[in-house]
């Protein structure tokens, strides 16, 4: 059986990436160095930041191409993290909007990954 519980998001500079993602999460990266640096998130989901130089093989791809989803328990949640985001100078991509699943919005990474904050709407 395989068991997935990381996410690695190739990026441009490490380093920087750590810092919005720890600024944004506000927590501590558990791993770092030049190259890499590694959280762990409440879920237990650990969200990798690689520098892509040394990525073998190298990656084709750039940010954007998929959305990493943070589940919220409500949608008041959704708009406070959206403020509290934007605060900290996140690039949004899409305002919180309510949707066929529930309240949402993106923002995104330095590297131009797509960051979706979400609830799941009861019913």
């Amino acid at each position: 059986m395989i068991d997935g519980n990381s996410i690695l998001l190739f990026v441009t500079d490490a380093p920087k990436s750590a810092s919005f993602y720890q600024q944004l999460l506000g927590q501590d990266p558990v791993e770092t160095s030049q190259t890499f640096a590694m959280f762990i998130l409440p879920s237990g989901l650990a969200l990798g930041l690689w520098g892509k130089a040394g990525v073998e093989p190298a990656p084709t791809a750039s940010g954007g191409g998929c959305d990493v989803g943070f589940k919220v328990a409500t949608a008041e949640m959704v708009d406070a993290l959206y403020a509290e985001w934007q605060g900290k100078g996140a690039t949004i991509l899409f305002p919180p909007t309510d949707l066929d699943f529930g309240r949402t919005f993106v923002a995104a990474d330095p590297d131009g990954h797509r960051l979706r904050v979400y609830n799941v709407a009861e019913g």
